[in-house]
């Protein structure tokens, strides 16, 4: 028994891993026990003499393996086993002890010394049931460690190529939004130069205008002070008489006059004041404003301003001014640029509604189509609309869709930048109002069906 002890002992120590893995210098002496052990076995059987001296050399190799399990590392694995097999050896150790120092004892006791043995084989069976099973339920845990090792290791290799792939996209979205910020700017300065060339083009069409309608009142000024000049010449000559009813009469005709080159003057000066208001970045301050002289004012200088680019140009402009609008609160040089840029539109789609009627060689159709264009304004409930109407071309659908784009235009190429009506809606939000458009084409062969009309709604504050 004590030599297949030894051989299982052996064996197991020289085919265990860990004691390969860390002691390899002692994978020799196991198999030279695992192999001595054997020949014990062979010779206890062919010689019957040796038996004694034999099993006391196993005994005490064991033995010895007991303490080295639990004082050497080396052998420190034949634990679990040393647990299973330490009854055994005790109960086999003190048998023999007992049997050679006091053989009367050992007679009398032998049946107690064979129970012992067969419980402490049952215990050996149930160590090794235990040890196999705990030893599997190890095997198992250390799989899913190396398992979970393995993911770890995947994971963080995983992670380190997605934090270098997170770095290389940072860097792209951060040079891309460079570049995105530095076309904004860009894009903002063109806009704003943009904005201001449209501005200095409606100045243009507004210098003609101006200069007919401040020539009217210099005209005033200067027949004014001719006559105040006659008046003058007049007053001396009864002064010399001594008529004072007449000098009275004199002095008031020339304080009428003097009045008059003074209102006349005032108007020359809000035309000019006007005009250089309209070619300066607006302040966006609100102040009290007419409505309807703001209104007449730009209408009239859109239609001079036409006339004197084409002497050919002819329209009739309709006005109906609600007094009720009264004063409000607006930036009066935005809200100018809106009606300017709606009647130059309206202006242009008549021009170009003669055009075609005319373009069709019809004498009475042409003489039948009147180029109309039409300015209105009403008091609301919550207040004032300003609208702008004309019979010319008329718009589909798809165009009155796009009009308030930026940079969409119907006009040819040179005569449009496409800027004009969107900067009228703005203008219009801004004041927190709308603008809105009502349209119709009808056909060239019925003149007077065609029509569009804007509206200006915008809220009193």
């Amino acid at each position: 028994m004590d030599y297949i002890l030894l051989i299982i002992a052996f064996r197991f120590l020289q085919t265990n891993e860990q004691t390969k893995q860390h002691y390899p210098q002692w994978k020799g002496i196991f198999l030279k026990g695992f192999i001595a052990a054997w020949c014990f076995l062979v010779i206890q059987i062919s010689f019957s003499s040796t038996e004694p001296i034999l099993r006391w050399l196993a005994h005490s190799i064991n033995l010895y393996l007991i303490y080295a399990a639990y004082n050497r590392d080396v052998f420190s694995p034949l634990k679990p086993y040393v647990y299973a097999f330490f009854p055994i050896i005790v109960i086999n150790v003190l048998e023999d002890f007992t049997e050679l120092v006091a053989p009367g004892f050992y007679d009398t006791w032998e049946k107690l010394f064979g129970t012992a043995a067969i419980f402490a084989w049952i215990w050996l069976v149930a160590q090794f049931i235990i040890n196999r099973k705990q030893r599997k339920a190890l095997e198992i845990e250390r799989i899913k460690a190396a398992q979970q090792e393995l993911q770890y290791k995947q994971s963080q290799k995983l992670k380190d190529e997605l934090e270098i792939q997170v770095a290389e996209r940072t860097a792209e979205i951060t040079a891309q939004k460079e570049a995105l910020e530095l076309t904004l700017h860009e894009l903002k300065a063109a806009q704003s130069q943009l904005i201001q060339s449209e501005k200095m083009a409606s100045l243009g069409e507004l210098t003609a205008g101006i200069a007919h309608e401040i020539q009217n009142p210099l005209n005033f000024v200067t027949n004014f002070s001719e006559l105040n000049k006659e008046l003058l010449e007049e007053l001396k000559a009864e002064l010399e008489k001594g008529d004072l009813e007449e000098i009275k009469l004199i002095v008031n005709d020339i304080e009428g006059n003097e009045a008059k080159i003074t209102h006349h003057g005032k108007r020359a000066d809000a035309i000019v004041k006007g005009m250089l208001q309209h070619s300066r970045s607006s302040s966006g301050i609100k102040e009290p404003t007419d409505i309807n002289e703001l209104a007449d004012e730009y209408l009239r200088l859109s239609y001079h301003g036409l006339r004197a680019k084409d002497k050919s140009f002819n329209a009739t402009m309709l006005t109906e001014y609600d007094e009720s609008v009264g004063v409000i609160n607006v930036v009066s040089q935005e809200i100018g640029r809106v009606i300017l840029n709606l009647v130059n539109n309206a202006f242009y789609a008549v021009s170009e509604k003669k055009k075609q009627v005319e373009g069709l060689g019809n004498p009475e159709l042409s003489e039948k189509y009147k180029p109309t264009v039409w300015l209105k304004t009403a008091k609301k409930e919550n207040g004032i609309e300003i609208r702008v109407k004309d019979n010319g071309t008329g718009m589909p659908d798809s165009v009155k869709e796009k009009i308030f784009q930026p940079f969409f235009t119907t006009k040819p190429t040179g005569l449009g930048t496409g800027l004009g009506l969107s900067l009228s809606y703005d203008i219009v939000k801004v004041h927190g109002g709308e603008l809105k458009v009502e349209s119709r084409v009808g056909g060239t062969e019925t003149a007077d069906e065609s029509w569009t009309e804007f509206v200006i709604s915008i809220p009193e504050k």
